[in-house]
């Protein structure tokens, strides 16, 4: 398999197992949350430790060691992006597997279990056309008011979602225009969105424009802005006035 076929192969499968564990009826609650992340973990991490031994890990779920660091190509995985959106059965939570080089995330998938979806750099699907109105999506439950601010500021809808996945990937299927997050974010919860949304032409960016730059020391990257690249500049310079 090359890259992107192994990344999108793990995404799908782990995701096939996490549903198989909540329909197990083994579990309930944080305890069903805590199987689901612990099983797909192990998945992953064996599998491509077994596909690709030569490169980086890091995982969400498991002890992060100063190995990667050296490694020009690291492969960064969230095993359940979610964890409380797949335990109520909803499907806005997502499997992250991506494949940085040199800090740059090249190579990813991301898949929606849910909704048997799986998107993926190598088969980009066409981005459908924005609407008039522009919709941001924010966190569910508790949303960012530095996302509030702008888009009250440029007149966008608020559409509240489950998991940074699920947000990401609404902009790619066409069900948003931006994606603005400030409340606090890792490497695992980003890469493989990036990645995704950077092969479907979209905007990815932290939200002072910099570049998105993985593998390093300190995994903590809190903010991020995946969105239609017409709305970038305007989005961008908004979020600069706040200061």
């Amino acid at each position: 398999m090359t890259d992107a076929e192994l990344a999108a192969h793990l995404a799908n499968v782990a995701g096939k197992i996490l549903i198989e564990v909540r329909e197990s009826g083994m579990f309930a609650g944080k305890a069903l949350g805590k199987a689901g992340d612990e099983t797909a973990n192990q998945f992953l991490v064996h599998a491509l430790r077994e596909q690709r031994p030569e490169d980086g890990l890091l995982s969400e779920e498991s002890k992060d060691t100063d190995e990667r660091l050296s490694k020009e190509r690291v492969w960064i995985v969230d095993p359940v992006d979610g964890t409380r959106e797949y335990g109520e059965a909803r499907t806005d939570w997502a499997v992250h597997v991506a494949l940085c080089v040199n800090g740059k995330p090249e190579i990813g998938a991301v898949a929606l279990p849910g909704l048997d979806v799986v998107l993926r750099t190598d088969a980009p699907v066409k981005v459908p056309a924005a609407a008039e109105t522009p919709r941001m999506v924010v966190s569910r439950t508790r949303p960012a008011a530095e996302a509030v601010a702008v888009s009250e500021a440029i007149g966008a809808e608020l559409v509240g979602m489950g998991s940074a996945g699920a947000k990401s990937m609404a902009v790619v299927r066409g069900e948003a225009e931006i994606y603005l997050h400030t409340g606090g974010q890792y490497e695992w919860d980003s890469a493989a969105p990036a990645a995704v949304a950077l092969a479907h032409g979209l905007h990815a960016s932290r939200i002072d424009g910099s570049p998105l730059v993985y593998n390093n020391a300190d995994t903590y990257m809190p903010d991020l802005l995946i969105c239609r690249p017409e709305w970038a500049e305007r989005v961008l310079e908004e979020v600069g006035k706040l200061g």
